[in-house]
């Protein structure tokens, strides 16, 4: 049974403009059972950027409905009996959530697909394999978000989802959309959003081929790396994006 609650808390935002990112509710909260409100979670920093880069946004053109979309899955059996403290905290800590959907572990693809979600993010790299394969684009959080930027999104590209098609291609496209033509509403410095291409295996001709099909598509990145085969830890450590855009099956580390 999938069942989703709007935050009355939150202007909701426009389905036919926003791109909507689903958060699984154990990246954003820890459970303690000590507390009334549930202690912040890895995916904090996430949040604030998201919201960050709504309101400026909305700075540029109050009516903008270009906007990031939250929404809250809790799938988790201990989490799901929780409902009205997870809400609660969701509010308490001020996050700008604007719907929570509430499903089973079996129902979650199909929580997904009811709420048109374009992005659905985890710290499971094996829910973003199942999720994935089910052809909901998905994406794995960095572990170490405490280290990621709360004012400025970071998206990573790997160039590998780009020059290889599959079934979720589509689905890879269309969020890529939404997020360059956001991009394209700031300037090149300080913006809110930041867009990087890496390109794990092959030479300059991949990444080139790779920034090519991308423009194709609107989205113009502010950094590209050609790795080469190279080690992949030391651009990794500086870069901290705040999730990798891949084919579903690969994690930071593995990139």
């Amino acid at each position: 049974m999938v069942f989703t609650i709007p935050n009355t808390d939150v202007p909701q935002k426009d389905a036919d403009r926003a791109a909507v990112v689903a958060v699984t509710s154990r990246a954003v909260f820890e459970l303690d059972e000590s507390d009334d409100v549930c202690r912040l979670g890895v995916a904090h920093p996430l949040l604030q950027a998201l919201q960050r880069v709504n309101e400026c946004l909305l700075e540029k053109n109050p009516n903008e409905s270009l906007l990031f979309d939250v929404i809250l899955m809790i799938s988790d059996s201990q989490q799901q009996q929780q409902r009205s403290r997870i809400i609660s905290s969701t509010r308490h800590h001020g996050l700008q959530v604007s719907k929570f959907c509430f499903c089973s572990e079996d129902n979650l693809v199909e929580g997904l697909l009811q709420n048109q979600v374009h992005l659905f993010l985890t710290t499971d790299i094996n829910e973003v394999q199942r999720v994935s394969h089910k052809g909901v684009l998905s994406g794995l959080l960095d572990q170490e978000q405490t280290f990621c930027p709360s004012d400025q999104l970071r998206v990573m590209i790997c160039g590998d989802a780009i020059l290889q098609p599959n079934s979720r291609q589509q689905y890879l496209q269309s969020f890529l959309a939404h997020i360059g033509e956001m991009r394209q509403r700031f300037d090149f410095f300080n913006a809110p959003l930041a867009i990087v291409l890496v390109t794990p295996h092959g030479g300059r001709d991949s990444c080139s081929s790779a920034l090519k099909r991308l423009r194709s598509h609107g989205v113009n990145v502010d950094e590209a790396y050609c790795l080469a085969g190279a080690p992949r830890g030391p651009i990794m450590s500086v870069l901290r994006p705040h999730f990798l855009l891949n084919d579903g099956v690969d994690s930071l580390e593995e990139l």
